[in-house]
């Protein structure tokens, strides 16, 4: 009995043991199905994603713009310069799929001896998914098109050294020529795939089974099988170059020509930038993302403003070139750039000596009066002595000589016998002399003598001394203006009315003594 119970308990744990197990089994094919359906459909949603592995390779020289121009797409205010080769990126983001992705960039040195870094930045791998900016500065014009062959010969040599089989270069260079006859202004295709944010414009995307159509002479004549884009930088300085080097509109069509002439050789777009006044920045930013990433774009090509010039890849031929010609009538588009647009010998990159404002100091106001007080007392014009003669903004005219000073405050009747003028002086200069001491006077708080006052205790006042002040104590600063104000009034008065005699009666004014000064400012 004991037996035949155990072999019952037995068979039922095994039958329970299998019914678990098989139970077991049928659950972990059901979660390995989940599993597999998940990881699937994350498969399939990823690869309609933005991709990462786009970048950007920035090339030119030193001081032509890069790393402002790389910062103002990134947002950073405070770009930083570096050395060698710099990695950096910029966010990038799709509104209508709610998703981002980050756009690497490699910032090249200035300098042609770091042309072996390029090992780093364009390879074989990330070729097809690499676009080159090559920059360029409008602050020198006269080295644009020898910059931009330099970088383009540059960027060949390490295309060449690169393991590159002759069919990924086929397939690369037919990419490009594809991309430019596919292209098609924003205005002429279907608003609804410009738009969608599901559909996107399938114009950019290569069709293998397509054939080329042969593409005009001179056009992708270097295809290097990379998507390319001319920047052209600090386009504000424009106004400088016209202010400075005398530049009309023919010569910036001239450089226009010459650059949109290398942009169809290499199949290059063009963008004139600047960072200072915000121009085209923005749009150059839509046009990376939409020639990269596929965005929508609706920009046509832009050709009226000469500072902020757009022309798309795939838009400009030499015809839409010629109008250029139909401006420029002192030069010819088939002349060597550099006889055109001339290095300037003033230095390059520098305003011209003779385009600068000379600096002017003036002279300290109580030197000036203290020297032309020294002239008047030993007798001598303002204009002459050891300072030499006086500018010519303030030499006096013969008008000024007839009138007199405005600000005559005293009488010269009791002149000092060493301070009389030698004979033929004016009796005007000693006006002069009281006009001078008066603003002596005035700047140091005082007044210089009385209405009868001495000249000769002028002439022994150093420029920061006031003279003696009058009987009755000091007036006030307003009663003074008065004073000088009335008695310039009267003389003025005084000289108007002999100057009427004079014309009406000349034997009068030779018996009178002409414009002979009042014994005393009280006599007018």
């Amino acid at each position: 009995m004991a037996g035949s119970r155990e072999n019952i308990q037995g068979k039922r744990d095994s039958v329970v043991k299998g019914e678990l197990g098989e139970d077991r089994d049928g659950d972990g094919a059901d979660t390995e199905n989940l599993w597999s359906s998940l990881l699937g459909e994350v498969q399939t949603s990823r690869s309609s994603q933005l991709p990462s592995s786009k970048c950007l390779l920035i090339l030119g020289d030193k001081e032509s713009g890069k790393t402002t121009l790389i910062a103002k797409l990134q947002g950073n205010e405070d770009p930083k310069k570096g050395s060698g080769l710099e990695y950096g990126y910029i966010d990038v983001r799709d509104e209508y799929r709610d998703d981002h992705t980050r756009l690497s960039h490699w910032i090249l040195d200035g300098d042609s001896a770091h042309a072996n870094l390029l090992n780093f930045a364009l390879t074989e791998k990330n070729y097809e998914d690499t676009t080159v900016l090559i920059n360029v500065a409008m602050t020198t014009p006269w080295n644009i098109m020898d910059q931009l062959q330099n970088w383009a010969s540059l960027l060949q040599d390490h295309i060449d050294k690169l393991t590159l089989t002759s069919e990924q270069v086929k397939q690369y260079q037919s990419a490009s020529w594809h991309r430019w006859q596919t292209y098609t202004e924003p205005g002429d295709e279907l608003e609804t795939l410009a738009s969608s944010p599901t559909k996107r414009p399938s114009r950019t995307v290569m069709d293998t089974g397509d054939e080329l159509e042969p593409l005009p002479e001179g056009t992708l004549a270097r295809n290097l099988g990379l998507d390319l884009i001319v920047v052209i930088n600090k386009t504000d300085y424009m106004a400088d170059l016209e202010k400075d080097y005398d530049y009309k509109d023919e010569h910036f069509d001239f450089i226009q020509q010459a650059v949109r002439k290398f942009c169809l050789q290499y199949g290059a777009s063009l963008f004139y930038t600047s960072v200072k006044e915000d121009k085209n920045c923005d749009l150059l930013y839509k046009y990376l993302v939409h020639r990269i990433y596929h965005f929508p774009f609706k920009t046509p090509a832009l050709v009226v403003e000469k500072d902020a010039v757009f022309i798309p890849a795939g838009w400009d031929n030499d015809k839409k070139i010629a109008i250029l010609y139909e401006n420029m009538h002192s030069v010819r588009p088939d002349q060597y750039y550099t006889d055109v647009i001339a290095r300037p010998m003033a230095g390059i990159g520098r305003k011209p000596q003779a385009g600068r404002e000379v600096e002017v100091v003036a002279e300290d106001e109580q030197q000036f009066l203290s020297r032309q007080q020294q002239y008047l007392a030993q007798g001598l014009p303002p204009s002459q002595g050891q300072g030499g003669a006086m500018p010519p903004g303030v030499q006096k005219t013969p008008d000024r000589k007839v009138v007199g000073s405005p600000g005559v405050q005293g009488s010269p009747k009791k002149m000092d016998p060493s301070a009389v003028k030698p004979a033929g002086a004016t009796t005007s200069e000693g006006v002069l002399a009281n006009f001078f001491n008066s603003l002596l006077s005035k700047k140091t708080g005082g007044m210089a003598g009385g209405a009868a006052g001495q000249p000769s205790s002028m002439t022994g006042l150093s420029p920061g001394q006031a003279g003696p002040p009058p009987k009755g104590g000091s007036p006030q600063p307003d009663d003074y203006k008065a004073a000088v104000r009335s008695d310039a009034a009267a003389e003025l008065d005084r000289l108007t009315r002999n100057q009427k005699k004079s014309v009406s009666n000349s034997s009068s004014v030779e018996g009178t003594g002409g414009t002979s000064l009042p014994a005393n400012s009280s006599d007018c």
